[in-house]
């Protein structure tokens, strides 16, 4: 059980990483163009194409937050019951945005396909980095039991 949520932390960064440079999907238009962007593509792409704000917004929600919601996690796994009492409040609510990205995307390729002038796959960054989602969300949920059982036995 000790070696549980180390593991599910390193996965959950692993999936993170490579969530954010794969590519998450897919799009045909007029079978002669294909795109494949990642999400740091997708990002510089905004950037340099004038939209700074969309582009700001797209890395703070897809990139910062959960950058830095895993790092906190990996502080507060290992300093103990201390160091998860002074995670702020507002980086535990940070889960309710984790899946805000992929929403998006399935909105996306759904858009694309019953559009009629493009095509839409998923591509592994995507899987990814919902995976990252759900094993950031269990390697909180598990920090919370792990500091709730040493407050009762200490």
């Amino acid at each position: 059980m000790r070696l549980t949520l180390p593991l599910i932390l390193f996965a959950a960064t692993l999936c993170f990483a490579l969530g954010i440079v794969l590519p998450l999907i897919r799009v045909e238009r007029l079978y002669l163009f294909t795109d494949e962007p990642s999400l740091t593509g997708i990002v510089v792409a905004l950037w340099t194409g004038g939209d700074g704000l969309l582009a700001a917004a797209v890395a703070l929600f897809s990139i910062v937050f959960p950058s830095l919601k895993l790092a906190l996690l990996h502080i507060a796994m290992h300093g103990g019951t201390e160091a998860h009492a002074r995670l702020p409040e507002w980086i535990k609510g940070l889960a309710n945005w984790s899946m805000l990205d992929v929403l998006l995307v399935a909105l996306v390729i759904f858009a694309a396909k019953t559009s009629g002038l493009a095509t839409a796959f998923t591509k592994p960054g995507l899987w990814f980095f919902a995976l990252s989602v759900v094993l950031t969300a269990t390697a909180t949920a598990l920090l919370k039991r792990r500091s709730g059982a040493e407050e009762l036995s200490g």
